[in-house]
């Protein structure tokens, strides 16, 4: 190779570079346009509000006073001198661990029975999902209210076989429990998924299964949760990032008492922002929920290589 052509080479394939960009610009250019709302929106709704509490989070922002920067000091007082977030969260990690595994439990219960060939079985289905579309309404948390209270329905029930009712939703010892079985009743969202991946798992598995003499509860073990893993593993993670957003039950049904026994974490950050208008505070509450979700949802990743299990997977043999 001469100088002359030494020369041309790098300029030539600098050339061939930047050209093999342009194109790969201009080649989408009409998806990017076609995404374009929904991409303002989320730069604009999304992504700039959440840097923007982010920054807040750093300040003394009360909207009654200027802006001023105090660095770590909000997370500092969060953690040192804030009793009300000690109780807050250990009441929210109770109901996080409680409602979650009984809302899955009971959808899959139900699901595996609905997955079954009846007549009338549409309906059924429908039925026992319709709570999930209002199961959030301010409307179904003030009935929620009415049924378990003193002089409620669910007390004429039991006055019915002898056992004497009480406010459920006044003493502290059972007002988080009625509100753990609200959010129980509402899986019908979680129930249609596993309805779904149960009509993928083959039907001959089971018949050979029962060839070899496998009963029914060796079915569901070996068979069933097994391949059902990734759908749990779906519903697990959308289940925990719902219940540390919970908010709407707790401040319509309890209001946070009694004695702060249902003073979910989402109602902290609700009252340090908008009744107290610290929002510097409450942003920086905002981002310690944000990152103890992404904690519990990474934790939920790293393990279900131990329990998730995918057609690609080969047998015995634990994924890295």
């Amino acid at each position: 190779m001469n100088r002359s052509t030494a020369a041309i080479a790098p300029s030539a394939a600098k050339t061939k570079k930047s050209s093999y960009f342009r194109s790969r610009w201009n080649a989408p250019l009409a998806g990017y346009l076609f995404i374009s709302p929904w991409l303002i929106g989320f730069l604009a709704l999304t992504a700039y509000p959440l840097f923007l509490s982010l920054y807040y989070s750093f300040t003394d922002y009360t909207l009654l006073q200027p802006m001023k920067w105090i660095g770590t000091r909000n997370y500092e007082r969060i953690f040192t001198a804030d009793p009300k977030f000690i109780q807050s969260a250990k009441v929210t990690f109770t109901y996080v661990l409680a409602s979650v595994p009984l809302k899955l439990i009971a959808a899959l219960f139900v699901a595996i029975i609905l997955s079954k060939a009846v007549k009338g079985i549409s309906f059924y289905r429908t039925a026992i999902y319709f709570p999930s579309l209002i199961g959030g309404s301010i409307g179904v948390s003030l009935l929620w209210r009415n049924i378990f209270g003193v002089d409620g329905i669910f007390n004429k029930l039991i006055g019915v076989f002898g056992f004497e009712g009480k406010g459920w939703i006044t003493s502290p010892d059972t007002a988080l429990s009625t509100l753990i079985l609200l959010t129980v009743w509402q899986f019908g969202s979680t129930m249609v998924i596993f309805l779904a991946g149960l009509k993928q798992i083959p039907n001959d598995l089971y018949e050979a299964s029962s060839v070899d003499g496998a009963n029914k509860i060796t079915q569901f073990f070996r068979i069933t949760l097994p391949m059902l893993s990734p759908i749990l593993y779906f519903n697990l993670i959308m289940a925990v990032i719902g219940a540390f957003q919970m908010f709407t039950s707790a401040f319509v049904i309890t209001n946070g008492g009694p004695m702060n026994s249902t003073y979910v974490y989402a109602m902290y950050l609700y009252e340090r922002a908008f009744s107290r208008y610290e929002l510097g505070y409450a942003s920086a509450l905002a981002w310690i929920m944000l990152v103890a979700i992404i904690a519990a949802t990474v934790l939920i990743s790293y393990t279900s290589k131990y329990w998730v299990f995918y057609e690609t997977d080969t047998g015995g043999k634990k994924r890295k």
